[in-house]
């Protein structure tokens, strides 16, 4: 399964630059937006519904401002806008959209920006606190998640172009790091890390100067997955020959052939070459059990049909007693 994340900026404004044909050309099975700026009735989706894809929308309240998507191949279960009702909490900036499919919920997530001053600041701060305790709640309901978006963080100094010159700057603050490392420790792996080690990958670039032509950029697009499923990952790249906004697309590839096995596995704590002999030690334990049982069950109809017999026999006068 090929899961794409991408910060389109403007989904009406790419489609006008080609997205369409590039999304035909990637065949992915998800694909996940931020910054999407239109409701579903501004987007002519059926250039993309004729590639085969099931489209979900959760705009702004305020006109032309952030909004999710995702885009699937597989017709849902169930899809989830904003936050769970069981969460009680509200997504008027349209941050939020998750899609439960058969092997795992794809959460699109727009993670707010503190970049225009200490209010959205301090609005991010207590966004992320709230969603890293959102996760904690839905992975007990949803334990196989993939949360992909533009978190608006660089999580470690190998994510930045220039971390000692950015180390105040929002965005690599350390009390977003923080939260994040908070949010990975929930359960979560970072897909992308967990395949590449190298420094210089990012996913945005100023637009100022020659940022992008210079590869000064920021690693701030994420996948993160549940990390029992870190087993399934294939593959995960930055695709940066794409140019329809400031951001580029993140894409993994997972492969859920052995998903039952690793369940498994993580559920015995065994690793997986172990699986099988625990299997005949469970089959025979199971056996004896059995067997046991059975004898127990024997010896007590024995024991009652003795009684019995005892009862009825007059020259035993001990029957008649009451112990």
């Amino acid at each position: 399964m090929k899961i794409i994340t991408y910060n389109v900026n403007g989904l009406r404004a790419v489609i006008k630059k080609g997205f369409v044909d590039w999304v035909k050309a990637t065949n992915a099975d998800v694909i996940c937006m931020q910054e999407v700026k239109a409701e579903r009735e501004e987007v002519p989706v059926e250039l993309f519904e004729d590639l085969g894809y099931y489209c979900f929308f959760h705009p702004a309240e305020k006109k032309g401002y952030s909004g999710v998507a995702i885009f699937t191949k597989e017709n849902p279960k169930y899809v989830q806008y904003g936050y769970d009702a069981e969460y009680n909490m509200a997504d008027p900036e349209g941050r939020v959209l998750r899609v439960d499919l058969e092997n795992i919920s794809v959460m699109s997530v727009y993670m707010p920006s503190g970049t225009s001053g200490d209010a959205r600041q301090d609005f991010k701060f207590e966004w992320l606190e709230k969603f890293k305790n959102y996760l904690q709640w839905l992975k007990q309901h949803q334990p196989n998640l993939m949360i992909v978006g533009d978190y608006n963080i660089c999580h470690q100094a190998i994510d930045i172009h220039n971390p000692k010159s950015n180390a105040n700057t929002s965005g690599f603050l350390p009390e977003e790091r923080k939260l994040l490392t908070e949010i990975f420790e929930l359960g979560f792996v970072d897909s992308f890390r967990t395949l590449n080690k190298e420094p210089h990958h990012y996913t945005w670039w100023s637009l100022r100067g020659q940022a992008r032509a210079n590869n000064l950029g920021w690693r701030i697009d994420y996948q993160t997955l549940s990390s029992h499923l870190a087993p399934c990952l294939k593959r995960a790249v930055i695709l940066n020959d794409a140019k329809f906004s400031d951001h580029c697309p993140v894409m993994t590839e997972l492969d859920f052939s052995q998903t039952h096995e690793i369940i498994e596995a993580e559920f015995f704590q065994l690793p997986k070459h172990d699986i099988e002999k625990t299997k005949e030690n469970e089959k025979e334990k199971n056996q004896q059990i059995a067997k046991l049982l059975q004898m127990v069950s024997e010896h007590d109809q024995k024991k009652e049909a003795k009684k019995e017999d005892k009862k009825n026999d007059p020259n035993d006068r001990l029957s008649l007693l009451p112990f």
